[in-house]
């Protein structure tokens, strides 16, 4: 088999990107003999100097500007493009697809019962602005009120992140409660997090936050936990390089090849993981069991934060919620236990002290309680 030299011109600081890479080199490594060459890079940065002397035989990209555009088809070797700009026309791309991830997104705020519904994006970003169309499209096709926010573009002259920050919070501070925003991708999420903590507006119950890609780190540092679409960004990367290789070796393709995956779901976390409540009382009493439900806290710490006797608290929540303050302290504690059984190898002692129980005997007996298993149980069927 013939040993081809394959350029990845893919930003490195980002999940997403990240992804896309783990899809080639799967596909390279069990179908393909490649040298491939890589270097680390941000979003929108120039070809390296390493590329004006490479002798290669194709490049995966994303053609983030039209000048790496302009420098890459001076090479006259096949090119995938990752990048949904399209700032080089008539060569194939792959990308995920922005209509199906909108969609998710406002399913999964109207399922949470928000009738206002609003989208932050990045003009600079064609991907933001095709979500945005969409969302916007179908937000209106489903009877709720649209709102929307344009940051600066990112990598604009003119950006600040300050002046960025104040712009935010006089859009929040003007958005209808409740009221569910999906922000371009999860960085802008995350922003948006922030500004909200400065401005104590309760997240998820007054502004839930939905953002896209699901980068685990930004997601999981992000106050309180992001929620985000799922992209499969790996059988995207994967289904690039098979197009790659069929042109290297001399496959006609279409210019206008299109491959469009789709969002494999949402990771719900803590910034859409409730109900549009208009009762702010409820709401600041579900923010406070978010933010302190691991600290072993009882009803009648609630009632310090709220101004209602426990029978009103708990007759809201009867009403509005469906199950009594008590009863979402546990959930939200076995939510948390779930994930530390599901993604870490903490030990079950290690886990009831970080979920708030002094003995992990005691914790054992709670959680089979609640969801009819054991935690070892648990832990073995979610490696199964």
């Amino acid at each position: 088999m013939t040993r081809r030299s394959v350029a990845l011109l893919i930003e490195t600081s980002n999940g997403y990107c990240r992804g896309l890479l783990d899809g080639i080199i799967a596909y390279a490594k069990h179908h393909a003999n490649w040298s491939i060459h890589l270097t680390e890079q941000e979003r929108g940065a120039a070809p390296p100097a390493w590329l004006q002397s490479w002798k290669g035989d194709g490049i995966i990209a994303r053609i983030e500007t039209d000048t790496i555009g302009r420098r890459l088809r001076k090479f006259g070797l096949p090119i995938v493009d990752l990048s949904a700009a399209r700032h080089v026309k008539g060569i194939p791309w792959a990308d995920t697809d922005d209509e199906a991830i909108s969609r998710l997104g406002i399913q999964h705020f109207t399922e949470r019962g928000f009738t206002q519904l609003a989208y932050c994006g990045d003009p600079g970003f064609e991907w933001s602005n095709l979500r945005r169309d969409h969302f916007k499209r179908m937000t209106i096709a489903a009877g709720c009120s649209y709102h929307e926010h344009q940051m600066t573009p990112r990598y604009d002259s003119s950006f600040s992140w300050d002046a960025e920050k104040r712009a935010i919070a006089a859009w929040l501070n003007q958005l209808p409660r409740p009221a569910a925003i999906m922000a371009c991708y999860d960085f802008q999420a995350q922003q948006v997090l922030d500004v909200c903590r400065e401005l104590e507006i309760a997240v998820p119950e007054e502004i839930a936050v939905l953002g896209v890609d699901d980068d685990r780190l930004i997601c999981e540092l992000a106050e309180p936990n992001l929620s985000s679409v799922i992209p499969d960004t790996k059988s995207t990367g994967y289904e690039a390089a098979e197009l790659l290789d069929r042109m290297m070796q001399g496959e006609s393709v279409s210019p206008r090849q299109r491959l469009i995956t789709q969002p494999l779901g949402i990771r719900v976390r803590q910034s859409t993981d409730t109900l549009a409540i208009e009762d702010i009382e409820v709401a600041r009493a579900l923010s406070y069991i978010r933010r302190h439900a691991l600290a072993n806290i009882r009803v009648t710490d609630i009632l310090r934060h709220v101004s209602l006797s426990r029978r009103a608290l708990e007759h809201r929540f009867m009403r509005l919620i469906g199950h009594t303050p008590h009863e979402e302290i546990m959930r939200v504690r076995m939510d948390r236990i779930k994930v530390l059984l599901r993604e870490t190898e903490l030990s079950i002692h290690e886990i009831a002290q970080r979920a708030g129980f002094e003995y992990a005997e005691y914790m054992a007996a709670v959680f089979k309680r609640e969801t009819g298993t054991t935690p070892t149980e648990f832990r073995a069927e979610c490696k199964a």
